[in-house]
């Protein structure tokens, strides 16, 4: 009997590197993982709800309660029976929501109600991701157990050069499969 495919929640915050989650997706399904996602009502202004439905086969909750359709799964529905969650690319403003236990959107619900491991890809300029309290809300993510994949360090968007742009890929879907005991 065929086991049945793992649950990973994918949740994509407001960074130009949100369109960089549609491939994630395709790399989580390659290791057959059942990949629903969750985005910021901001990620929503980089990249569309429409293509991570078309790529999972699943409704994407985005945004606030209030923005929910109403077949939509809850917060609590789409962590419940997760084998884990990644945020990535995860923003300066998710980093903070997550670390100080905020539960203003959907994603920062489904994070708070997870029982399971939570990754975080952090992906922002290089400037802000040198900033003390950037740096401070990723280290009580750790203290708390949350795996942190380092930025990447190169040319980002704007243009600047440093630590800040979305891990690779790759190194993302290893630390997930690492999380959920799977190589």
């Amino acid at each position: 009997m065929a086991k049945s495919p793992k649950k990973v929640l994918l949740g994509v915050t407001g960074s130009i590197a949100a369109y960089k989650a549609a491939e994630l997706v395709r790399r989580m399904q390659k290791k057959n993982w059942d990949v629903w996602v969750v985005m910021s009502a901001c990620a929503t202004q980089y990249v569309g709800p429409l293509t991570f439905r078309a790529l999972t086969d699943h409704p994407v909750a985005h945004g606030s309660f209030a923005e929910l359709e109403q077949e939509t799964y809850t917060h609590l529905g789409l962590s419940e029976g997760a084998a884990a969650m990644v945020v990535a690319p995860c923003s300066a403003q998710t980093l903070a929501r997550l670390a100080h236990g905020f539960a203003d959107d959907v994603l920062s619900c489904a994070a708070l109600a997870l029982d399971a491991p939570l990754l975080v890809a952090p992906a922002m300029n290089v400037r802000m991701w040198n900033n003390p309290a950037v740096r401070e809300n990723a280290a009580t993510l750790k203290r708390r157990g949350a795996i942190v994949v380092p930025p990447g360090t190169g040319e980002l968007a704007c243009g600047d050069v440093g630590a800040g742009r979305l891990a690779d890929l790759d190194a993302i879907v290893r630390a997930v499969a690492k999380a959920i005991g799977e190589r």
